[in-house]
């Protein structure tokens, strides 16, 4: 069986922390910022946690099982 390739643009995106959790960022902080507010885009900095059944996903496409 051939080796699987590791999903490049998905490894640039998520974090995945030593103990497997995986972080990744929050969506809608690329452009139009001056109409959120800044609780909303003080929230969107923080990094956010994936669920175990779509981490599992992530992890088989970067390999890491």
């Amino acid at each position: 069986m051939p080796k699987l390739k590791t999903h490049k643009g998905l490894k640039k995106r998520i974090k995945v922390g030593a103990r497997g959790k995986v972080k990744r960022s929050r969506a809608g902080k690329g452009h139009l910022l001056s109409g959120k507010s800044g609780k909303r885009r003080a929230h969107m900095r923080k990094k956010a946690g994936v669920s175990p059944a779509f981490s599992k996903i992530m992890k088989r496409a970067l390999n890491l099982f």
